[in-house]
């Protein structure tokens, strides 16, 4: 039998290969990007109440109303702006979901998606999924800024969209009021759309704030911003989230996301609903993560690392120049096996492998955990 693949040259993930070599080792997996800490035990009985309670056959499939009207309160209040609960709010199975439910609502053969890498990695595959054309922008270390102008310069009849990712993983980098200035400009008397991934909205740090697309009434009607409940909640493996649009285009994602999904984990999202109702439940994260940052950043301050610490996300970039010369990919199996720690090069966030000769490190952990990270990489020595 003769199999036609539809991604050839898609292989075993980086996040795989790096927690089987930290399992092999015992190395503390600082790879992949999940807390190992539990969620909120009021969270979990919420949802042992609904299920036991007999809440387990399907939600609507635009989700449950009380959640997505919860959500629309939460965006008023964080964003000034209001979204109506009923036809431009969705849940979905997860932010990936909902990522690739939007392309593939909008993206025809031979549109060209303009994404900003190093890029989480379901963007590439999706789009060829769809027939669409990657059109790559890259970001560099260390101030991971995009050039507005250049990235202009990309723009041609063909382009159908631009994905953009704030807080930006992997470097934790986050876009600005600026940033989305400039963007104005660039999508102005276009049909251009702009899917935001903004999956970890509340991991901002040092006192700067989240600055949404939905903030911005000239870019809202072309812009589809997809979150995350697992992120949010520490829940990762639940595999929830939402997106927010324009009326006109959630109607159209909703074409897809009827017949990819149709509708999500019911018994969760009345839990969420409930568990939301409490602010401080996403408002201090923020406070949470950041003491986190900063504890595995005093831990490493005296190592050959060089770094800026991350403005956002639960990840921290660090240039390891000094230590070696080796490609990223050989450094960071080098580190999970020598010095028990696990980390991801960030070539492989790049379609043409761009070696920075910088890796990135997940400090979503526990403190004791940050703490012998913190040990075995102070024990790195120049190659």
């Amino acid at each position: 039998m003769q199999i036609t693949s539809k991604l050839p040259n898609l292989g075993t993930t980086i996040f795989t290969v790096m927690s089987g070599l930290a399992n092999q080792h015992n190395a503390i997996n600082l790879s992949q990007g999940f807390p190992n800490f539990d969620c909120d035990p009021k969270l979990k009985n919420l949802v042992s109440h609904y299920v036991q309670n007999g809440y387990n056959q399907y939600c609507p499939m635009t989700g449950l109303p009380t959640l997505t009207q919860r959500l629309a309160n939460k965006i008023e209040h964080l964003y000034q702006v209001a979204y109506n609960p009923k036809t431009e709010i969705n849940i979905t199975s997860g932010a990936t979901q909902a990522i690739f439910s939007t392309i593939h609502a909008f993206v025809h053969a031979g549109d060209q998606v303009i994404i900003v890498e190093p890029a989480y990695d379901c963007y590439q595959p999706s789009i060829q999924l769809a027939g669409g054309i990657v059109v790559p922008y890259q970001i560099k270390a260390p101030d991971w800024k995009i050039d507005w102008e250049a990235f202009g310069q990309l723009i041609t009849p063909k382009t159908k969209m631009i994905i953009l990712n704030t807080p930006h993983n992997p470097s934790g980098s986050i876009l600005i009021d600026d940033d989305y200035q400039a963007l104005q400009k660039l999508v102005a008397d276009t049909n251009i759309l702009i899917l935001s991934d903004e999956v970890y909205e509340h991991m901002i740090y040092d006192g700067q704030k989240h600055c949404s697309i939905l903030s911005y009434p000239a870019l809202r009607k072309r812009s589809l911003a997809v979150y995350s409940f697992g992120k949010t909640l520490h829940a990762t493996g639940w595999k929830l989230g939402y997106i927010v649009a324009d009326e006109a285009l959630m109607y159209e994602f909703r074409k897809v996301h009827q017949f990819d999904v149709f509708s999500s984990n019911t018994p969760m999202q009345y839990a969420i609903a409930d568990y939301l109702e409490d602010e401080s439940t996403y408002l201090g994260l923020a406070n949470f993560f950041q003491q986190k940052r900063d504890l595995f950043l005093d831990k490493i301050k005296d190592s050959p690392f060089e770094f800026i610490p991350s403005a956002g996300t639960y990840f921290q970039v660090a240039d390891y120049s000094a230590i070696s010369d080796e490609p990223d990919t050989e450094f960071a199996k080098r580190m999970t096996i020598e010095y028990g720690v696990a980390v991801i090069p960030i070539s492989v966030f790049y379609h043409n492998n761009l070696d920075n000769k910088v890796v990135r490190f997940c400090f979503a952990k526990t403190e004791d955990v940050l703490e012998e990270a913190g040990k075995l990489i102070k024990t790195i020595q120049p190659k």
